[in-house]
């Protein structure tokens, strides 16, 4: 509801509340004309109506229930303004408790969310922790695995050159063969 709706509201109920009191006024003067009336009437038992006061009155009464009858139409469709306004604002504020409580509940939504990434992202992360604990543990194996065979290694190929050193074997020349044989021994 717009902030011009409120003057109009306001000024209806304004114009309705004086037309009740215009209409409670002439109620009034109908009655007090009715109560004198009676009253000449009932006291004056030679009362003889006078045809132009008669008509005069009569003309009075017509015109003012004619204005009670408009004045009447007037309160009736301000009444139903009345009534069709208050059930707009009604459901205008049931929209907005309704967006109220959706606000609320993506808000608390929105403050949860990180709680709730992070319990996922944990769950997601146990299995690939456990892959990473399971690949070091065989890597560690491993490397114990290869330290030992290496180190077997380096005890068999000591155990294997009794002389120590290798040293290279030349090819031995033809013309020479007197040299290699002092060599050989």
């Amino acid at each position: 509801m717009s902030q011009t709706d409120h003057p109009t509201i306001q000024s209806l109920s304004e114009e309705v509340s004086k037309l009740r009191q215009e209409l409670q006024l002439r109620d009034q003067l109908v009655q007090q004309l009715s109560c004198e009336l009676f009253r000449l009437v009932k006291g004056n038992n030679n009362f003889v109506p006078q045809p132009e006061v008669s008509a005069t009155h009569t003309a009075q009464v017509q015109a003012l229930q004619e204005q009670l009858e408009a004045v009447e139409q007037q309160v009736t469709f301000y009444q139903e303004q009345i009534t069709s306004r208050d059930t707009e604002i009604y459901q205008l504020r049931q929209t907005v408790q309704e967006l109220t409580d959706r606000t609320r509940m993506l808000e608390q939504v929105v403050q949860e969310l990180p709680q709730i990434y992070r319990h996922k992202f944990e769950e997601r992360m146990a299995p690939v922790r456990e892959k990473v604990a399971t690949l070091q543990q065989e890597n560690r194996q491993l490397q114990a695995e290869l330290q030992s065979v290496s180190y077997r290694l380096a005890l068999k190929t000591r155990t294997n050159n009794h002389s120590g050193i290798d040293l290279p074997n030349f090819p031995r020349p033809l013309s020479d063969e007197s040299n290699i044989s002092t060599v050989d021994s």
